[in-house]
């Protein structure tokens, strides 16, 4: 579903260090078509190394170097954005897509805050998706230790699991397994040696979001409570409707969960029957929800909600009760088709 308005795509690109982030993107901007994206790449240290290893592919690079553009160099982030911007209007760089690599401990989410809440940037620009790179030989190391890689999991649209090439098949399909206790809603993808199609890298997060929320009913096995040996604060639910939700209650409940538990509420994707020609797209990062897609058909899909949370430190039950209650206050009870509850679990 790509957006026609004349604004430009966003795409970033996370993952925790060592992920093969920069080896992803210099084989991709190596294709034609994506000659004219710009890339900005964030580092800790004051000598960047990425973006000069970009730069042999993409001219059109940028450092953002001695600190993090989640935390102190938001500023800095936009600021270079809309350099991109002016440059491209005045005719100096040719420019269709701006790609940012984050560091490997960043938290995409107060990224993607910044970009939405800056009035210029979102009638230039919006967010296509977030692409998570997770490297085969150590992200369950990374999962089970660092909290930044859950968490970059758990936003992402797009997971990349990167380094196949050097673990075994059994490894990758146990991988596959556990991001899908994590975020079940993902399109989950495998590169070997950098090497991956490139136009689903880049492919439009809105169109990749329909085709995965639609499939999540027939993969309710995958979230069975009996797959879990133990538990964590972070825990995924998918719930699908028979009939529409009301809009007007929905959108004043997840309006009221995300300014009382933003913080947790790490991640909510679905596509919801409203009653309408066509679904409504949802899409919200903790605190930060993008502007709802109403797409114009059903492309011949069964006619029925699917939502998908991740949330931390918060009981699936809590949130389950409050948008019944809400839908019964506005509208009538609704009628469920299913809820699957999994707790993020290392299998």
């Amino acid at each position: 579903m790509e957006i026609t308005d004349g604004r430009y795509p966003i795409t970033v690109v996370t993952g925790f260090l060592g992920s093969g982030k920069t080896t992803l993107l210099s084989n991709v901007l190596q294709h034609e078509q994506y000659k004219n994206t710009a890339v900005i790449i964030n580092e800790y240290g004051q000598a960047g190394l990425d973006h000069r290893l970009i730069r042999r592919i993409e001219e059109k690079t940028r450092l953002l170097s001695g600190g993090c553009i989640c935390c102190n160099m938001r500023d800095d982030l936009i600021n270079e954005i809309k350099e991109i911007l002016n440059e491209t209007e005045r005719g100096e760089i040719k420019m269709n897509r701006v790609v940012i690599e984050t560091t490997g401990l960043a938290d995409p989410a107060p990224i993607l805050f910044s970009i939405l809440m800056d009035p210029l940037l979102t009638n230039r620009f919006y967010v296509d998706a977030t692409v998570c790179c997770l490297d085969a030989a150590n992200g369950e190391l990374h999962l089970e230790n660092n909290p930044e890689s859950v968490k970059q999991i758990a936003v992402a649209d797009t997971i990349i699991i990167t380094k196949t090439d050097i673990v075994e098949k059994e490894t990758v399909a146990e991988m596959r397994r556990r991001l899908m206790q994590l975020n079940p809603a993902a399109i989950v993808l495998e590169a070997a040696n950098g090497k991956i199609d490139a136009n689903q890298v880049f492919a439009n997060s809105q169109n990749q979001m329909s085709d995965k929320i639609s499939k999540l009913a027939s993969q309710k096995e995958s979230f069975k409570q009996s797959d879990a040996m133990h538990n964590t604060s972070v825990r995924s639910m998918a719930i699908g409707f028979k009939k529409p939700l009301d809009w007007t209650a929905f959108g004043l409940w997840m309006s009221m969960l995300l300014f009382s538990h933003g913080e947790k509420m790490l991640r909510i994707k679905g596509m919801i029957d409203v009653g309408a020609q066509g679904p409504v797209v949802i899409n919200g990062v903790q605190h930060i929800i993008h502007p709802p897609h109403h797409l114009d058909d059903w492309n011949g899909e069964e006619h029925d909600s699917q939502i998908v949370f991740i949330m931390k430190d918060l009981e699936p039950a809590q949130i389950m009760s409050s948008l019944m209650a809400f839908q019964s206050i506005i509208g009538s009870t609704p009628e469920i088709k299913e809820i699957n509850l999994n707790p993020y679990a290392k299998n």
